[in-house]
């Protein structure tokens, strides 16, 4: 058995300050060293490689293996950005998504092979830790765990919050979500 850890990248700047690629804030910082001092170690690092991915990495405490260019969970004519705060159950909705077969599912499914590649890079017992961003990640955990009770599962995934997949013979067999603590600025 393997597992991944896979978190949502921590609070950006805002406004004039965000810059190009959405930087962490000094409460995004705030935010990842307290998640990182609680979760680890990690064999392997994966992050997206988007700026505030990298940096919630960092901050968290551990050293990036690799970055990845992610396609975004936002697709055109079937996921409208953050679409997803708006549904009553929006894993059951991404689910549904997936089955029509088009450009969404093809997403999901390079988000899944990610996640595959990342814990198989780990050693059996090990585990891995990937930093994704939102809208990403509940498409691709859908994908993962196509026939998981999705009804179940709570809300989309806000700054810092994460789940551990359990890995086994080639496929991922288990969920079990961690929500990062609540701030006023912990928003969409």
């Amino acid at each position: 058995m393997r597992w991944l850890d896979v978190r949502r990248h921590s609070l950006t700047k805002k406004g004039a300050t965000r810059g190009r690629g959405s930087h962490l804030s000094a409460d995004g910082v705030a935010l990842a060293r307290f998640i990182g001092s609680r979760v680890g170690p990690y064999d392997r690092v994966v992050t997206s490689s988007s700026p505030r991915a990298i940096e919630t990495a960092i901050a968290m405490g551990f050293g990036v293996d690799d970055t990845i260019e992610m396609p975004s969970g936002y697709v055109d004519g079937e996921i409208p950005r953050h679409a997803q705060w708006g549904w009553a159950e929006p894993y059951r909705q991404l689910r549904e998504i997936i089955r029509q077969g088009r450009a969404a599912a093809a997403v999901a499914e390079a988000h899944r092979a990610i996640w595959a590649e990342t814990v198989s890079g780990v050693a059996e017992g090990g585990s891995g830790l990937l930093i994704g961003h939102g809208g990403a990640i509940e498409l691709a955990l859908v994908a993962c765990l196509p026939d998981a009770p999705h009804g179940s599962w709570g809300t989309p995934f806000a700054h810092g919050d994460g789940v551990r997949l359990s890995f086994h013979e080639g496929r991922f067999t288990d969920v079990e979500f961690h929500r990062a603590p609540q701030s006023p600025l912990h928003t969409r």
